[in-house]
């Protein structure tokens, strides 16, 4: 590849971004666990269509994506890029929960109880 051909190349938008306060949710969690990945993805289920999921994982399956943001890894499961692209994981603490929320612009519906979601893939 010819230096003329990387400099016109547009960024790779970024997979997953982290706010602040779920970089220190991620990071409080493993290291309570004491190793491992957070592992982010989507299933189908729930009354809208698709769930987020979440789930602790030692390591990468081969074609998961690592994502850095924050000195926080995360990984995202490779059938779930398209529908996450561009999402903001966020964690909110209240008198009543402490959940992690998800902030999906390829997210277009969901349900009453909040628990499922209908997502379309992102456009390349």
């Amino acid at each position: 590849m010819t230096d003329t051909m990387t400099k016109t190349r547009r960024p790779r938008p970024k997979l997953v971004t982290l706010t602040e306060a779920a970089a220190e949710a991620v990071r409080d969690i493993l290291a309570e666990r004491g190793e491992g990945y957070l592992r982010v993805g989507v299933s189908n289920g729930g009354c809208a269509g698709m769930e987020y999921v979440m789930d602790y994982v030692s390591e990468p399956e081969t074609f998961d994506e690592i994502v850095e943001d924050k000195g926080v890894q995360i990984v995202v499961d490779s059938k779930a890029v398209l529908f996450i692209l561009g999402c903001v994981v966020d964690h909110e603490t209240t008198l009543l929960h402490s959940k992690f929320v998800f902030r999906n612009p390829n997210q277009t519906d969901a349900c009453g109880c909040g628990e499922s979601v209908t997502i379309v893939p992102a456009k390349a």
